[in-house]
């Protein structure tokens, strides 16, 4: 029997039942090559078609939702199901469910982020300023259009903007809505494109149209003078500043500082938070309360809670007896977002180019495309004008012989002649034929003739204002003036966000106010440290450490001072003894490689405290160098908590010390292990060689920049270092005449055997 053949083996390029050509095979490409042919398309469309807005104030979804709504005829008729609102919407928008229903709730008046809600909405619609009250299902809310939403929609069937095709070409959409004020600038906008973003903070409508007329008088109009500052929808207080105020108005991009409104019940001892700014949410501001209050720095708060209701937003703060909530307040700016700032970028497609418009240019842009719709909408009623005006002086010849037009139609034995024969009579055309022949038989009277042919005079005359009114722009800005005086008139409210002047703020607001009480600060060799009141060290003195862990620095100081450690990577992290927690001596206390956020594998080497950074902070490094640095240069404006390069980092400290004046007040009570200093110090250096110097802490110059490598004090031979330095007391060892010396650097002395005896390694 005949062996048979192996079928040929079926390749994806040979495979018949495939339907997609070169399936299977795998083609080299260039990373670049797939950047441009991949990547870029995905980007453009994201910044054309999704993230940036357009002059009409509106991305592609949030215009596709409002025109399907308008479609529905939800402008003036009864809310419909926002479930059926979303269907409908994806004839429109190739998005899922979830984007177009998230779309809607952000333009709707429940969720309360705009000024002026396109979209009135009936059920549970979320809160902007509440991270966790999440909207309800779309099969359980209802909306339609607000009034306002007639303004966009006005000019809409006069031709005044450019209809396009839908995603899979079955329907048109508006490219653009024909908005009569400018939206851009009255609702807040943000969208974060691939490479640019977009941010557009909102002003007062009022405020809008008034600065909008100015400038169509006047292009260099001072705008300053009617748009006084943006307005945002949860109110609260803007800190004007005029400056920061004209480079948005000037460039597009800036920053405003909006802080909270809240009340004070003296009676009932708490704060109530109403208004809060527009880049925050509740949540988020008790959560930092909750973790400044642990963490003892407001000491002020006994409680924190969120009462918001259908009322609106409530964030009640219970303050203990005799606190003061005003400063309490204050603080609070400073600490949590209650003041926040909210950054400004006017990125805005214009003629399908992003671009970054300051308000004055970016107003400008509205008129020249307000001018436009107009333009257009005036040119449409111009055409419809003319064809009416053609078709009723045809009419009009028909009045000389209305018996010639009946008998010209009964003679013609087919219904298509009945048009040539009219022409041919009355010296017609078409059109004018056509629409004699619709007439009824009931209208050919003289009676309705003269009727429909008496309004030939008024509408030669519309035609001739129309024509006018296209060749003088003047006039075309004056109707645009009109439709914003009307607009400010119907839809204008009063502003949200109340302005607060530089003269209206405290002048002393606190930077921080710190309990002060006594404490003692205990600072060990694995990185721990524990601050405890007296009275608690009273009631336990026996410290708790970990196992191979010692105590090496103590001080008797109060709770209201800094604290600055230095670790072996040569950073400096600051805190304060407020903000660590008072503990007890039977706790290891706080470690502070987590507390202070450190590098992997960090540890803190030395602690230094100071009220005012007076003093100075001596090192002592295993090079045998020393640096005398001044504490003032670790002072910072600002509330930075790493200092990087804070010391030299050419070789490891061996020893640091902190130097002060005598009559500071943090060395009344002398500290059980050395940490702070009389400047007139004098230091023992020993050296892995069994070497001592005594150094005299003012024979070291002093230096102001803080990482620098210091001058020679001990001389050292190669692969050998200082290995200790400590504080020495005159005639602490015998014969210490050897170990001293009249100019450094110096190689100091073998130790003797007494002295090595003295000095415990």
């Amino acid at each position: 029997m005949a062996k048979k053949k192996a079928p040929p083996k079926i390749t994806p390029e040979r495979d018949p039942n495939t339907h997609i050509v070169g399936s299977g095979i795998v083609v080299s490409q260039q990373i670049p090559e797939t950047l441009v042919t991949n990547y870029m398309p995905y980007a453009m469309s994201v910044i054309l078609s999704r993230a940036l807005p357009e002059i009409d104030g509106f991305k592609p979804s949030h215009r596709k939702v409002l025109y399907t709504m308008y479609g529905m005829g939800l402008l003036k008729g009864p809310r419909s199901k926002s479930a059926n609102i979303v269907g409908r919407t994806m004839q429109l928008n190739p998005h899922g469910d979830a984007a177009i229903y998230d779309t809607m709730v952000r333009l709707s008046r429940g969720y309360e982020t705009l000024l002026h809600p396109f979209v009135s909405s009936k059920g549970n619609f979320g809160k902007s300023y509440s991270r966790d009250m999440m909207w309800a299902a779309s099969r359980y809310t209802e909306a339609k259009l607000e009034p306002i939403c007639a303004e966009l929609f006005r000019d809409l069937d006069k031709d005044a903007v450019d209809f396009v095709d839908n995603y899979d070409g079955t329907m048109k959409e508006p490219s653009l809505l024909p908005v009569t004020f400018p939206t851009i600038l009255v609702n807040p906008t943000t969208g974060i494109a691939v490479g640019m973003a977009s941010s557009i903070c909102s002003f007062n409508l009022a405020e809008v149209c008034d600065t909008t007329i100015a400038l169509m008088d006047d292009e260099h109009a001072e705008i300053g003078d009617t748009l006084k500052a943006p307005d945002f929808c949860g109110g609260g207080y803007l800190l004007y500043n005029r400056e920061q105020l004209e480079q948005i108005y000037k460039t597009g991009r800036g920053g405003v500082r909006v802080r909270a409104k809240y009340n004070w019940d003296k009676v009932a001892a708490c704060l109530d938070i109403t208004q809060i700014p527009p880049t925050t949410t509740a949540e988020a501001i008790i959560e930092k309360i909750v973790e400044r209050t642990k963490a003892g720095v407001l000491r002020e708060v006994s409680d924190v809670r969120d009462e918001t209701d259908r009322n609106g937003l409530k964030i009640t703060i219970d303050l203990k007896r005799g606190a003061d909530g005003d400063a309490l307040m204050r603080r609070l700016y400073k600490l949590t977002t209650l003041e926040d700032t909210f950054s400004c970028n006017f990125n805005v497609l214009i003629d399908g180019q992003p671009r970054v418009l300051g308000v004055r240019a970016l107003l400008l842009e509205w008129i020249r495309f307000r001018e436009s719709c107009v333009r257009r909408r005036v040119s449409f009623d111009l055409h419809k004008a003319l064809d009416r005006l053609h078709l009723l002086e045809g009419l009009a010849k028909i009045l000389l012989d209305i018996d010639k037009a009946v008998a010209i139609i009964r003679r013609t034995e087919e219904e298509a002649e009945v048009t040539p024969n009219l022409m041919i009579g009355f010296g017609i055309d078409k059109l004018q034929a056509d629409y004699v022949a619709e007439i009824r038989l009931r209208h050919l009277n003289r009676e309705y003739i003269l009727r429909q042919t008496k309004d030939i005079e008024s509408l030669t005359a519309d035609i001739a204002d129309k024509q006018d009114l296209l060749s003088k722009p003047a006039r075309l800005r004056k109707i645009i003036k009109t439709e914003l005086r009307e607009v400010r008139e119907k839809y204008a409210q009063e502003r949200r966000t109340q302005l607060l002047y530089a003269s209206e703020l405290e002048e002393d607001e606190p930077e921080e106010v710190r309990p002060d009480y006594p404490v003692h600060l205990f600072f060990t060799r694995e990185g721990y440290c524990k601050k405890i009141t007296p009275q608690s060290l009273r009631m336990a003195s026996e410290q708790k450490l970990k196992e191979g862990d010692a105590v090496v620095q103590t001080l008797e100081t109060t709770n209201a001072v800094e604290l600055l450690f230095f670790t072996d990577k040569c950073q400096c992290y600051k805190t304060s003894a407020a903000e660590l927690p008072d503990t007890k001596a039977s706790a290891l206390g706080e470690y502070l490689a987590t507390r202070l956020g450190m590098d992997a594998d960090e540890k803190p080497l030395f602690m230094a405290v100071t009220r005012d950074y007076s003093g100075q902070l001596l090192f002592f490094f295993e090079n045998g160098k020393s640096a005398k640095v001044a504490l003032s240069g670790y002072a910072t404006k600002t509330n930075r908590k790493k200092l990087l390069n804070a010391v030299s980092d050419k070789s490891p400290v061996a020893a640091a010390y902190q130097l002060a004046e005598p009559s500071e007040p943090m060395l009344d009570a002398a500290p059980t292990v050395s940490c702070i200093l009389p400047l007139e110090s004098t230091f023992l250096a020993v050296t892995s060689a069994g070497r001592a110097l005594i150094v005299p802490a003012v024979s070291i110059p002093s230096k102001t920049t803080k990482n620098t490598q210091g001058v020679a004090c001990v001389t050292v031979k190669p692969g050998v270092r200082v290995v200790r330095v400590t504080p020495y007391v005159d005639g602490s060892l015998p014969d210490q005449h050897r170990y001293k010396t009249k100019n450094l650097p110096a190689v100091g002395a073998k130790l003797t055997a007494s002295a090595g005896e003295q000095i415990r390694f």
